[in-house]
């Protein structure tokens, strides 16, 4: 009997499942959007019910599209966006809406804590940046300014976690995912009370779920979750992952010497090594799904959710246009940037909708427009100001290491050549995307066949599941004309320090 692994992906904007054979094949996707809730500026949460339903419906359609019978699927595994919370009562039911990694309601908490040195004593143990979506500075808040909300906490849970309590019933934390929030010692692997103290965040102790690690077994689908889902009551789930972990997977990254990014809602570029690297000028260290390895990474909330936000903003029209034509506004943006790709314009896009990798406090800024310039002239200084925001992030990283022979890339830019292309141009390195289109969810897969028995290890299931779809070039010509827009997009940040 053939046998198949269902991944799941909730990241940013989109709840994904994805079907796959064991040697990789991608047989059906689904995907359904979750709905924003921004009920100020600076807050970001989604309704925890909704993203459960949409998930469900996400599976179910894959099953039926796929017309695989659910008893031939022999695990599961959840990925999904780290940090922000899932704060849930002792029956698991939402205590309040997710909070999600692009809010921004704990900054204060961020800047005080860095003001008191908070952040020197934590990093030996934390291995990583202190940020506002990160959950020590959101239980802070909830703490001081919603007393209520944590009087009825008992657990507190990332994105794929609440997931996976919705498919089993049983609740748990695992490894990847807490190890990128401030909670927990990173190098130990382990909850440790001077963490939480140093944090001021003793009391909060018995919320912390126990934890399992990502090809863990924590239980099977329950019938409820099969009634909702379509898949079969009993099916074997396992602890899943951070989606950062799951993009490296898929990429095929089991050893030093590869790169990978990820540029999605956040922009994660990133490498694994068998130590852990501690320094003040890299964004974080966490613990990778393969056991004895660690996750270094430099990301922000820089990447493609500025595309999405200009799209949304500016080209309704366009996204009824292109349904209607049965394509993606998003081929339709590439259509545009491409028609202007050689023009003379000099717009710099500064990608900090929803966070700066840069100044603190900075802000999105459009610089340099004049009356000559069109919408897709702004389009294509989007695209790049993305780009330089990836390649702020590369330059940190290859402070720590050599450059790699090359970089797998994920995310939903990944389906834009020419996006790409812009990529490998201004870093002069060449990009591979793995084939298939749901990246996260593979990597999710490759936990569940792992968990399952299918594979001995990640390392012989990555080999056996993960393809290069494509392979694209820097061109060397187009190297100084980056070097150059990066230099002036440098510029602008360091001449607006002053302003934000």
């Amino acid at each position: 009997m053939s046998k198949y692994l269902l991944g799941v992906d909730n990241g940013g904007t989109m709840a994904k499942a994805a079907l796959f054979t064991t040697d990789g094949n991608e047989i059906a996707v689904a995907s359904r959007k979750v709905n924003a809730i921004q009920p100020q500026p600076g807050y970001d949460e989604r309704d925890m019910l909704e993203i459960w339903s949409t998930t469900a419906d996400a599976i179910k359609e894959v099953i039926t599209t796929s017309g695989v019978d659910a008893s031939e699927i022999a695990g599961v595994a959840c990925a999904g966006h780290g940090n922000g919370v899932y704060l849930v009562d002792g029956d698991g039911n939402p205590v309040y809406n997710a909070i999600y990694s692009t809010d921004g309601r704990a900054q204060s908490y961020i800047d005080k804590w860095m003001a008191d040195g908070v952040n020197e004593k934590a990093l030996p143990m934390t291995t990583q940046c202190l940020w506002a979506a990160q959950p020590n500075a959101i239980l802070s808040w909830f703490r001081d300014e919603k007393p209520e909300v944590m009087e009825k906490t008992k657990w507190v849970l990332m994105c794929k976690d609440y997931i996976r309590f919705r498919m089993t019933g049983n609740i748990a934390a695992e490894l990847t995912d807490m190890s990128g929030t401030s909670l927990m010692n990173v190098v130990t692997g382990e909850y440790d009370d001077r963490v939480l103290e140093v944090f001021g965040l003793s009391g909060i102790k018995d919320i912390l779920p126990p934890l399992v690690k990502t090809a863990d077994i924590c239980g099977g689908i329950t019938a409820e979750a099969a009634a909702a889902t379509g898949l079969k009551e009993g099916t074997p789930v396992a602890g899943g992952m951070f989606d950062i972990d799951a993009c490296g997977l898929a990429s095929g990254i089991i050893d030093e010497g590869q790169m990978s990014l990820v540029a999605g809602t956040w922009g994660n570029n990133q490498y694994i090594s068998k130590e852990p690297l501690i320094d003040s000028g890299l964004f974080m260290t966490s613990c990778y799904s393969m056991p004895g390895w660690y996750l270094m990474l430099e990301g922000s909330p820089t990447s493609a959710s500025n595309l999405e936000w200009f799209v949304t903003r500016f080209f309704e029209a366009e996204r009824a246009e292109a349904k209607a034509a049965g394509k993606s506004v998003y081929q339709y943006c590439d259509e545009r940037v491409a028609s202007v790709i050689d023009d003379d314009m000099d717009i710099t896009f500064l990608p900090f909708l929803y966070g700066s990798n840069a100044t603190a406090g900075a802000k999105g800024s459009l610089i340099g427009l004049e009356g000559f310039h069109t919408r897709a002239h702004v389009l294509r200084a989007v695209y790049e100001g993305i780009v330089f925001g990836h390649h702020t992030h590369l330059q940190r990283l290859l402070k720590f290491r050599s450059v790699p022979d090359v970089i797998r890339f994920t995310g939903g830019a990944a389906r834009s050549e020419l996006w790409v292309q812009m990529f490998a141009d201004c870093f002069q390195i060449p990009v591979e995307i793995p084939a298939g289109t749901e990246l996260g969810a593979l990597g999710a897969a490759i936990a569940a066949g792992v968990a399952v028995g299918c594979y001995a290890s990640y390392e012989e299931a990555v080999k056996a599941m993960t393809k290069v779809g494509r392979r694209q070039e820097p061109n060397a010509a187009k190297q100084q004309q980056y070097a150059d827009k990066y230099g002036k997009y440098v510029a602008v940040i360091d001449a607006l320090s002053g302003v934000w």
